[in-house]
């Protein structure tokens, strides 16, 4: 018989994984990783143009340019056709790494939805499992995140950031939202994964299990 339980722990558990899950997929197919040098767009100078100065965006795979003879347009897409053709190859690993990471917190998101009415699966507690496998996701995030700005003296990244650009070095370039959120998810990520055991603890309290022998199918605890 299936019993829906929810606690104010597991519940927390479960919309933290999922944002968690959300925030790194946006964070990975975002432009603005990286905030190219200002520049000024000399095109722009019709009447009713704004033609002060702007800055690109470069994301792992993608960037932001403003584009269009009178400049009235930024352009958002993809710069790489294959991936082959992303910037460097410690992007590349990155990009493989952040992926792997976001795709196990999908699944994990997925998962802890179901585990309000099954707690376990083959006598394994499925926020042990989810724990176990956010906290991988955590070490794949980290992995990739760290890659990430070795990547910087690629001659992509120079276009972006001037010629100073180097390893570890952005030069001109500012940090962009997707970087820290891509971070903040990181460090979420490894909450969720302390937080699944408090979640555990919680769904099988004696409060829980006193419920559950009164014939309830819908118990919610404090």
């Amino acid at each position: 018989m299936c019993h829906v339980i929810v606690t104010c722990r597991s519940m927390l558990w479960t919309l933290l994984s999922i944002l968690v899950a959300f925030a790194e997929l946006i964070a990975f197919m975002s432009p603005d990783w990286l905030l190219g040098f200002p520049r000024s767009d000399s095109s722009a100078s019709g009447a009713g143009v704004d033609s002060g100065e702007y800055r690109p965006s470069l994301g792992l795979y993608s960037r932001c340019l403003r584009i269009g003879r009178r400049g009235v347009g930024v352009s958002c897409g993809p710069y790489a056709g294959t991936f082959g053709e992303v910037a460097s190859g410690f992007w590349q690993a990155a990009m493989l790494f952040l992926a792997a990471g976001t795709l196990v917190l999908g699944v994990v998101a997925c998962i802890s939805i179901f585990s309000l009415c099954f707690q376990s699966i083959l006598k394994k507690s499925l926020f042990n499992i989810c724990g176990l496998l956010q906290a991988i996701a955590g070490l794949l995030l980290m992995v990739g995140l760290m890659l990430y700005p070795a990547g910087w003296g690629s001659e992509k990244v120079k276009s972006y950031c001037s010629t100073e650009a180097s390893p570890f070095r952005p030069a001109l370039c500012g940090l962009g939202w997707a970087f820290y959120t891509a971070i903040g998810g990181t460090l979420a990520t490894f909450m969720c994964s302390v937080l699944s055991a408090q979640a555990e603890i919680a769904t099988s309290s004696d409060k829980v299990q006193e419920e559950i022998e009164e014939g309830k199918s819908l118990i919610c605890l404090l």
